[in-house]
């Protein structure tokens, strides 16, 4: 390791670690299955812009601790969120800088998408470069199953790796897809047998780091300039429609509807 490299952070919710040039930001939650609750949302933004800014890393590798990628927000946060809706507007000034980092990062995120990746998770994922996912996973964005819109960068990133008719469906759904659906859509970049997962990105992320890096870094640069137009264009109004489907009468159903394993009866309120 560079003893000059900058002090890795601690953080309570996310694990750092250094590879030679390879970073690696592991989402460290395994027994929520890396729900996203306040702090795990906190870290990553703090793990993000940390990354971005690292001196003595080319390419990082995003992932998740255990069987999950990250099951989407946890239950009981979005619950506190609904019943107090003012707390939000801090998480939505904290999502926005999430999304606004990955697409500002000009080394390769490689996503190790190692099980589900589920509403803020997939768009995690999807906001990655390139993602390696695992057999056996799935993959989508249900906020509107739980009353909400969404608005936390899946209007941004799904029709662009899919298309807007077939993002459409799925997040109008929010139905998941098997990695292996998703890989023959184009979702995901590969499906692998969970076994050959950590080879695989391991191999690719190799590649990577013996390549020249100015000329991959900025050819990230430019393949990301549409992304960061269209994130400009909609996140404002993406989290603008969020905060409002979070005082519905709705989204409590939905809520409810989950912590009682039954399906929803939205009213349209």
């Amino acid at each position: 390791m560079n003893e000059t490299a900058p002090a890795l952070p601690t953080l309570r919710t996310i694990e750092l670690a250094r590879e030679g040039r390879l970073l690696r930001i592991t989402m460290n939650r395994p027994d929520a299955l890396n729900a996203v609750n306040l702090e795990l949302h906190d870290n990553l933004a703090e793990a993000l812009l940390f990354a971005q800014c690292d001196q003595a890393s080319d390419v990082i590798v995003l992932t998740g601790a255990g069987r999950a990628f990250s099951a989407g927000g946890d239950l009981d946060h979005i619950e506190n969120n609904a019943r107090n809706p003012h707390l939000f507007d801090h998480e939505t000034r904290v999502a926005k800088r999430i999304v606004s980092t990955l697409l500002d990062i000009d080394k390769p995120v490689v996503c190790r998408m190692n099980g589900h990746a589920v509403g803020l998770g997939a768009t995690l994922a999807l906001l990655c470069d390139v993602i390696f996912a695992a057999e056996g996973a799935k993959i989508g964005d249900p906020h509107v199953g739980l009353g909400l819109v969404a608005g936390d960068g899946g209007a941004v990133i799904w029709a662009q790796r899919i298309g807007l008719t077939r993002a459409k469906e799925y997040l109008l759904t929010g139905d998941l897809l098997t990695a292996q659906k998703a890989a023959e859509i184009g979702l995901v970049n590969h499906c692998v047998p969970a076994d050959e997962l950590d080879a695989r990105v391991d191999a690719f992320c190799a590649k990577l780091l013996e390549g020249a890096m100015v000329a991959i870094r900025a050819t990230k640069v430019l393949t990301n300039l549409e992304l960061k137009r269209l994130a400009t264009a909609l996140m404002d109004a993406g989290i603008a429609y969020e905060s409002v489907s979070v005082r519905t009468a709705d989204h409590m159903e939905g809520i409810q509807a989950l912590k009682e394993k039954r399906r929803p009866k939205f009213t349209g309120r």
